[in-house]
């Protein structure tokens, strides 16, 4: 299995805003190859440190997703939030290898 984990750091006052849209995704990458599951997370300390957490069948299921039109889609709408202050936030990506279950 592939972990994608991408991590952003906003306002405390934004991040319901953030969940909101979250919670109204496309899901066209629920419909790529290989994918497993998303999951937004938010840090039980740190209301506004989300998580979005994915998980694929393999590296290059993930791989094939990042080089997709559909997640070009995908980031070119993040490119237009309205709100100035989710705009500009850039995530922190980590990518993690399951290597014992």
């Amino acid at each position: 299995m592939f972990i994608v984990d991408s991590t952003v750091v906003v306002p405390e006052h934004k991040a319901d805003e953030l969940i909101g849209i979250y919670r109204k995704r496309s899901r066209l990458v629920d419909e790529a190859e290989g994918f497993i599951s998303f999951q937004l997370l938010q840090n039980d300390r740190k209301p506004g440190e989300l998580t979005v957490h994915l998980e694929w069948e393999t590296k290059q299921a993930y791989l094939n997703w990042a080089r997709s039109e559909q997640f070009k889609k995908i980031h070119e709408l993040e490119k237009q939030y309205p709100d100035q202050e989710l705009k500009g936030i850039v995530p922190k990506v980590t990518k993690y290898e399951v290597v014992a279950e």
